[in-house]
């Protein structure tokens, strides 16, 4: 069953369409590969979902455990590299909000982060740097 519905709307954008929650995401293509940089870029897209599948997973552990990560934020840098033009890194910066977290709790929530589906997805040649501020 398709999961997501993408329709190309040229001058290098497409609208996607996630056929579940009828939600809409738009891609633009970079300014540096001629595009008009008005959304994210596919590459964007990809570096967005690293970061957000991490959290998630830190988000299922969290709340299995009763630990409060609301209020968590999470920065994302998306290194290119050239020849070929590709994502060579995403460096993850997860600040969490200040609740007194013990170390067990930082051991435990830190432990799941490398371990969702999208970190697992990705070719391994693709940096993955992870920051944990608390």
């Amino acid at each position: 069953m398709t999961t997501i519905k993408t329709k190309y709307l040229g001058g290098l954008r497409t609208e996607n369409i996630h056929l579940q929650s009828g939600a809409k995401i738009i891609t633009d293509a970079p300014c540096d590969n001629r595009g008009k940089g008005q959304s994210f870029s596919p590459t964007d897209m990809l570096a967005t979902a690293l970061g957000n599948c991490i959290l998630t997973i830190m988000g299922i552990k969290a709340m299995d455990n009763d630990i409060d990560i609301e209020g968590t934020e999470l920065d994302i840098t998306k290194v290119m590299a050239e020849n070929p033009r590709r994502v060579a890194e995403v460096v993850m910066e997860f600040r969490f909000p200040q609740k007194g977290y013990s170390e067990e709790q930082k051991a435990l929530i830190e432990s799941v982060a490398g371990t969702s589906p999208v970190p697992l997805s990705v070719h391994p040649d693709l940096k993955q740097t992870i920051r944990f501020i608390w």
